[in-house]
């Protein structure tokens, strides 16, 4: 069993890692074919690749933030995601 962590975004990998979440893997990009059933996959994906990591029998537990809007589209530091509320939160995601 393989833990990865997905985002692009320094401040999300920064604050992931004070979190003891036991990361083997730290990637900016998954390619949903490396994930095997039983993995976890955490951070933020597009639905489509979400839906493919539990299509392929692994976990997915996004990042969930609660931003407000003028926090949109700027990058985070780890302390602002920390005061946000910042959480691992399990989703099974399917395609209908």
């Amino acid at each position: 069993m393989t833990t990865y962590f997905v985002s692009r975004h320094a401040g999300a990998v920064e604050w992931a890692s004070t979190q003891d979440l036991g990361i083997d893997v730290w990637l900016e990009h998954l390619d949903a074919a490396s994930v095997f059933p039983g993995d976890i996959v955490a951070g933020t994906l597009p639905v489509h690749l979400a839906a493919a990591v539990c299509e392929r029998g692994a976990i997915y537990l996004h990042l969930a933030i609660d931003m407000p809007g003028q926090a949109r589209g700027r990058e985070l530091t780890a302390e602002q995601l920390e005061q946000m509320g910042a959480r691992l939160e399990k989703y099974d995601v399917s395609r209908s």
